[in-house]
């Protein structure tokens, strides 16, 4: 019977883990450009003092 590889399982679960949390991040960060697309209309920038 074949030995089981706790090395390799870990490696998949940390890879896993951190593709899941860059999705996350890239979710993220569209949600705050979205956001900000939103609140600004085109063309509108704050006059500088």
């Amino acid at each position: 019977m074949a030995k089981v590889n706790y090395s390799f399982q870990k490696k998949q679960r940390e890879l896993a883990t951190k593709k899941k949390h860059e999705q996350k991040l890239k979710e993220k960060l569209a949600r705050k450009l979205q956001a900000e697309q939103e609140s600004a209309p085109a063309g509108a920038e704050t006059p500088q003092q």
